[in-house]
């Protein structure tokens, strides 16, 4: 989680890539049809996507690890102006520690 939040503050492709196997899959949506797949489409997607990080505050809190899986209940707040949302993030990950499946479920509050 630190890793991340350090992702989403700087929006280095390093830091993001660091986050991911070579061969992750990662779900903006459960059941995702257009999952960002591999280091580089999740670079470019989450660069095309990316947060200032003067916009937000996150909060989470580990719900659970079973086996290689972990599941995290978050709150992003913006600051901007948008709405506050309710996360849940589902992190599948590789025996080196990076996740090899994302999903998110967020929902505005």
């Amino acid at each position: 989680m630190v890793g991340y939040e350090g992702a989403w503050t700087s929006n280095s492709p390093d830091d993001i890539r660091a986050l991911f196997t070579e061969d992750a899959v990662y779900e903006t949506r459960p059941n995702d049809p257009s999952p960002w797949r591999g280091h580089s489409e999740i670079v470019e997607k989450w660069i095309e996507a990316q947060d200032q990080p003067e916009d937000w505050t996150f909060e989470w809190t580990l719900l659970g690890i079973d086996g290689d899986t972990a599941y995290v209940q978050g709150l992003t707040t913006y600051l901007n102006g948008q709405p506050t949302y309710d996360n849940l993030w589902i992190i599948r990950f590789a025996p080196d520690g990076r996740a090899s499946a994302f999903t998110e479920w967020f929902m505005a509050r």
